[in-house]
């Protein structure tokens, strides 16, 4: 990394942002994915550099949010990179089996990589299902809502 501040204030930007769109990529349907790539990656040449390939990760978790790690299972995890149009590589690891899905995953990660597809990717996959993510916490903190129970102690005259 380079001493220059405000490279590297550029760097740690642009990095935080490919954090944001690999997540959502990952997190996103293969069905949209594939009706996606239809609409912005037609034509564009993939090539598989690896996988996809399937395994399993350890998941930790931690009691109570704060309290000593501790393993609380496996889950199956694809990963693929690929190169686009034999230049740009993009890589992807999704939950599940899904080999195609991590496929198409990665190749929307080379496709933002390229400044000229950056915005349509940007507007019409990452914030497509950024909004369907938020959507599904507000649905599910409604419902959530809706079975709360007011718990209060009420102090008995008698002592």
């Amino acid at each position: 990394m380079t001493d220059d501040p405000g490279r590297r204030a550029e760097a740690e930007k642009r990095g935080g942002a490919r954090r944001r769109t690999v997540s959502a990529f990952a997190q996103a349907g293969a069905g949209f994915l594939s009706e996606a790539w239809d609409r912005l990656g037609a034509g564009r040449t993939v090539a598989v550099i690896r996988g996809p390939e399937t395994g399993l990760v350890m998941v930790r978790g931690r009691a109570g949010g704060g309290g000593a790690p501790f393993n609380l299972g496996e889950a199956s995890v694809t990963r693929a990179s690929v190169r686009l149009d034999g230049e740009t590589v993009g890589h992807a690891m999704v939950l599940g089996r899904d080999g195609e899905r991590a496929r198409l995953a990665a190749a929307f990660d080379a496709l933002w990589q390229v400044e000229a597809a950056r915005g349509a990717v940007e507007r019409e996959v990452v914030a497509a299902v950024e909004a369907a993510i938020a959507s599904a916490d507000r649905d599910r903190r409604a419902e959530t809502e809706a079975t709360k129970v007011d718990f209060f102690t009420m102090m008995r005259g008698e002592d």
